[in-house]
């Protein structure tokens, strides 16, 4: 199919999937370095865990998933994708350096919020960016690459976030890591390219003048998407709650320092969580070819293994531990390793699948309505939970209970996965005969034969 993307040499497609992807690893950092550097910040401010829960979550869910969803029909309605992240990057990357000189709680609450604001206009954008770059057969890939970005930023933030902790102060941990993305925002805007909207599809979509929530009830009621979109909502939850609280967990329960932590839970999170996404891409894309049910179906398989696996990490005798030289390691970094591994499927696979049902004049706002749904519950809520039931369980094993019923939301999570499996692939199947427009079946009806050959992935 020829179309202005054919034009576009690979060597620029596959920068501008690693420019977004770089992008997306500091928007994360940013984002979630808090995690590391919680204690100290408490003691400064005096903080209580349910208001460290707010900074961390709530304060920042609110204007993030608000504003991305006009900024992704921005996208949508022919506004530069490219520029419009370059742009965001560099203010949450002001913001995130502006963390760091907070002097007074509400002004580290301002700074977060505003760190929101740029980070509203650069998920949504660039989802809808990499769904155009590459066709659909290579979609699930495309985007467990750029979806690389939360792990490798967790490595970082933990890993490097701990030890600039330990050196220098917390502060200097948002300074150092807010300036690259100011340096990746020129580049970006340099050597990124727009590749135009929806090249590869069949049915590339008009652009939408209707009144804006006309458009988004539209979106809501997509087929399949609001199973998936309530299967990230739930696994956000479980999965922000542990990703922020856990390496304070760590530091609680093994006694150790914000290194040590930072290096442990982000070697365990980071390496195998983004080896876990590739996997997840490959295998989606194979498996999806033959039955469109799998992109929605591996998610679910996914969150199913991981569960056990974070509870026996939560559970685990803190007294059982390897020592390597002056280093000790728990073993129960061997299940938080497993977690992160099978609990990163779904994050990309999701976003690949709500990629595929919507047309390319939906694609940003689609993503963006997803981003609501995962911000809002998983970011938002995720965290304060944890802090308010650690607060509510006291102080001795407070933390580790509180996880585990935050983790007990997979459960639900993956029952939403299960329910999607029907109304997606009717959706794919709309689409392959190029007639998106399709009212679901009710629910009631059986489902007509259809050949999902090749729908999705």
């Amino acid at each position: 199919m020829q179309s202005s993307n054919s034009s576009i040499p690979n060597w620029r497609k596959h920068t501008t999937l690693v420019l977004l992807a770089l992008v997306y690893v500091f928007s994360f950092i940013d984002r979630n370095v808090i995690a590391i550097v919680l204690e100290p910040i408490k003691q400064e401010f005096g903080a209580s865990d349910t208001l460290m829960g707010l900074l961390t979550g709530l304060a920042f869910a609110i204007l993030y998933a608000g504003l991305s969803l006009p900024l992704g029909r921005m996208a949508d309605n022919g506004a530069n994708r490219r520029n419009m992240v370059a742009i965001c990057c560099g203010l949450w990357s002001f913001a995130t350096m502006a963390c760091g000189m907070a002097q007074q709680f509400w002004q580290m609450m301002l700074a977060r919020m505003t760190v929101a604001v740029g980070e509203a206009g650069g998920m949504a954008p660039s989802v809808s960016m990499v769904s155009d770059l590459y066709p659909p057969h290579r979609r699930s890939l495309a985007m467990s690459a750029f979806m690389l970005g939360p792990h490798i930023g967790l490595l970082a933030a933990m890993v490097l976030g701990g030890w600039i902790a330990q050196e220098y102060g917390w502060r200097m941990v948002f300074i150092w890591f807010g300036a690259p993305g100011i340096v990746l925002a020129g580049l970006l805007l340099i050597l990124g390219k727009e590749p135009g909207h929806g090249v590869f599809d069949k049915h590339k979509g008009d652009k939408d003048s209707r009144p804006f929530f006309t458009q988004l009830n539209g979106i809501i009621r997509v087929q399949g998407f609001g199973w998936i979109a309530m299967g990230c909502a739930l696994a956000g939850m479980a999965g922000y709650g542990y990703g922020i609280w856990a390496p304070t967990f760590m530091v609680r329960n093994y006694d150790m320092s914000l290194a040590h932590a930072g290096i442990s839970f982000g070697i365990a999170g980071g390496i195998f969580a983004a080896v876990g996404s590739i996997f997840a891409g490959i295998y989606c894309d194979k498996l999806a070819n033959k039955d469109a049910r799998w992109q929605v179906w591996m998610p679910m398989i996914g969150i199913l293994i991981s569960l056990p696996l974070g509870i026996a990490f939560l559970l685990w005798p803190s007294d059982a531990i390897w020592v390597i030289g002056d280093l000790v390691v728990p073993h129960a970094i061997i299940f938080a390793a497993g977690f992160s591994f099978f609990a990163s499927w779904w994050p990309s696979l999701s976003y690949a699948a709500v990629s595929h049902v919507m047309t390319s004049r939906q694609r940003a706002t689609g993503a963006a309505a997803l981003n609501l749904f995962l911000t809002l519950f998983g970011a938002g809520l995720g965290p304060m939970l944890t802090g308010t039931l650690s607060d509510l369980f006291g102080e001795t094993d407070g933390l580790k209970f509180a996880l585990i019923v935050t983790l007990s939301f997979l459960l639900l999570s993956a029952f939403c996965y299960w329910r999607a499996g029907e109304p997606y692939t009717k959706r794919m199947a709309a689409l392959e005969q190029n007639n998106p427009e399709s009212e679901p079946a009710p629910i009631q009806e059986a489902a007509p034969e259809m050949n999902t050959q090749g729908a999705a992935g």
